[in-house]
């Protein structure tokens, strides 16, 4: 049986995606479920796996652009290789027995975040023993191997060829559709918009003693981190609902009011920025917050993010502090009408009581459409937020 790999349909708006990255060779033999090839459109990048076991013939190479639906290869199937095989040996029974021949070497299946890390490392997987199901290498495992590597592991680097002048040299790639895409939506941003930003501070030492309080439990409670998202997701959504024009947009000649808080949450990859959003976050709590981030992060890493995953968002934040940005003005992403930029928590001398102390402070930047949000609108949104930060208890208590 010859199955075809077609280019999935991702989207009624989408036409064409970019193949992005072909995971075997012509006639390697790959397994049911396996990832085959990558794919980009411009909004998503996501893996198409096999559908069978068999042999892979590759029709169409990566870099090339094609349309939805379009046939880039095929598998034969084990079927059609053991008929082969019989055909063959129907031809000339009388033939001699052909030598032995070597066994073709298992494949470790390994999943796409693995095989990123064991490729930047340039790691050997035939000395990393898997603990996952069937003996596969997880993540974990990887890691586990280069902690206990006494003197690291060394790379393999290419021999350094032996001149003094290096000469010039350009290399020209076209834009990934993703990469195209972002870069057409920010250019959008910038010229239909009447973008202004304003600036905060915020104490973050409350908030780190909690955490550090309760990290424990609440690992033990609910089985993921309790991280500094989750606070800045509950703060935005209580300041929403006290400036709603924050949580509206343009359209036309109306404005559009949201009645619920739909935030995304800016990931940055190694394709580009992305930002899946997070729905209804208004009714759900830290542990329901940190596992969506969890979940999304999951799905970016292993290129399985959908277009409903980055559709309908309200309002965005996003975090370059992870960075180590210390102050930026970010840019909205449309048509929404305000964004959240997070920054590196740094020690610094501040006043209170007409005291200098040192504290863990973060500046926050909130970009807005002023054609929608007035300066006054935009600081009471801003310092709401500072407030329930520096005091989420308040959240809590709803006051």
């Amino acid at each position: 049986m010859i199955i075809e790999i077609k280019i999935p349909n991702v989207g009624e708006s989408v036409q064409e995606a970019f193949l992005a990255e072909w995971f075997k060779e012509d006639g390697d033999r790959v397994s049911s479920d396996e990832p085959l090839l990558a794919i980009e459109t411009d909004k998503v990048a996501l893996e198409v796996a096999a559908e069978a076991g068999g042999i892979l013939k590759i029709l169409i190479p990566a870099g090339e652009t094609v349309r939805i639906d379009a046939i880039v290869g095929h598998i034969a199937s084990d079927d059609v290789q053991k008929e082969t095989s019989r055909a063959e040996n129907r031809v000339d029974p009388q033939a001699d027995a052909p030598a032995q021949t070597k066994a073709t070497p298992v494949r470790q299946v390994l999943a796409p975040s693995v095989r990123r890390l064991v490729a930047e490392k340039r790691l050997d997987v035939g000395k990393i023993s898997g603990t996952g199901p069937g003996g596969r290498i997880s993540k974990g495992d990887v890691l586990l191997y280069l902690e206990k590597a006494p003197a690291g592991i060394p790379e393999k680097r290419p021999a350094i060829a032996a001149v003094d002048v290096v000469p010039d040299q350009e290399v020209r790639k076209p834009m990934t559709p993703i990469r195209k895409r972002i870069a057409q939506r920010l250019l959008e941003a910038k010229q239909n918009t009447a973008l202004l930003t304003t600036f905060n501070e915020i104490d973050m030492s409350f908030v780190m003693a909690l955490r550090s309080r309760y990290k424990e439990p609440f690992m033990a409670a609910h089985g993921v981190s309790l991280g500094f998202m989750s606070f800045f997701i509950r703060a935005c959504v209580a300041a929403l609902k006290e400036v709603p024009e924050m949580n509206a947009f343009i359209d036309g000649d109306d404005i559009v009011y949201h009645h619920y808080q739909h935030i995304g949450v800016a990931v940055s990859t190694k394709r580009g920025l992305v930002v899946p959003v997070i729905r209804h976050a208004e009714k759900m709590g830290f542990a329901a917050l940190e596992q969506a981030i969890i979940d999304y992060v999951t799905k970016i890493e292993e290129n399985r993010l959908e277009l409903a995953d980055l559709e309908g968002g309200t309002f965005t934040i996003s975090n370059g502090g992870v960075y180590g940005s210390l102050l930026s003005t970010p840019l909205l992403n449309m048509p929404q009408s305000g964004i959240l930029g997070m920054h590196k928590i740094e020690k610094r001398p501040v006043v209170i009581d007409d005291q200098i102390v040192i504290k863990p402070m973060m500046y926050v930047a909130l970009s807005y459409d002023h054609r929608m949000v007035d300066g006054r609108e935009a600081v009471t949104f801003l310092k709401r937020v500072k407030e329930y930060v520096e005091n989420p208890e308040r959240i809590f208590l709803e006051v």
